[in-house]
């Protein structure tokens, strides 16, 4: 029996999906929350095997809250589950230690077999959630190095510095580091800056 926790602030949407997930002999639904904040309590009192996890969440958002609850429920998986399919939200989740991601509408039977696939310790991704991680991923993306300057400035983006005060932090003038910042853009295929941090990341460069 795989206990599941179901984390969506949608009140139809929630009660939906735990309907249908305790229609299945195999699972057991030990709790729902609306929000991160709400669910802590339960889950800690609970300790369910998945957790089916939605991105946009009010108060501490899905993103956020994937690493904390890593960190605090080592031995649950987290299973997204969302409407959102952007580059920056798939690899921040999955760097952020999500096990599997599955957009809303997907069918009971696809949610099912994720739910198991994470739950056994492996990784569950849509097709179209694993083209975009592979074209992410693939070599004519990858940017040949990154200078150990290019490397600081994108350690200080991450951190969510200014253009401004990354120049004071490095010593150099906001032009150059307007440059450094397109420079690394280009190198890594990135579309703008949070983007640039997600590929770097995801491909061990912070």
């Amino acid at each position: 029996m795989i206990r599941l926790f179901v984390i969506d602030d949608h009140p139809v949407v929630r009660e939906g999906l735990v309907a249908a997930l305790e229609d299945d002999p195999g699972f057991q639904v030990v709790g729902a929350a609306g929000s991160f904040e709400e669910s802590l309590p339960l889950i800690d009192a609970n300790r369910p095997d998945v957790i089916i996890l939605d991105l946009e969440l009010p108060g501490t958002s899905g993103l956020k809250a994937i690493p904390r609850l890593v960190e605090a429920y080592p031995g649950a998986r987290i299973l997204i589950f969302t409407a959102y399919d952007t580059d920056e939200r798939v690899l921040g989740a999955i760097r952020s230690g999500a096990r599997g991601y599955l957009l809303k509408g997907a069918p009971m039977q696809e949610i099912a077999q994720a739910i198991r696939a994470v739950h056994a310790g492996e990784s569950y991704l849509q097709p179209r959630i694993a083209s975009k991680v592979l074209a992410e991923l693939s070599p004519h993306k990858r940017p040949s190095t990154l200078s150990h300057r290019h490397r600081e400035v994108l350690q200080l983006v991450a951190e969510g510095q200014t253009n401004r005060q990354i120049a004071v932090a490095l010593g150099i003038t906001e032009r150059t580091v307007k440059f450094h910042v397109t420079t690394i853009m280009k190198k890594l295929g990135a579309d703008n800056r949070a983007h640039a941090v997600a590929l770097a990341a995801e491909r061990g460069l912070l």
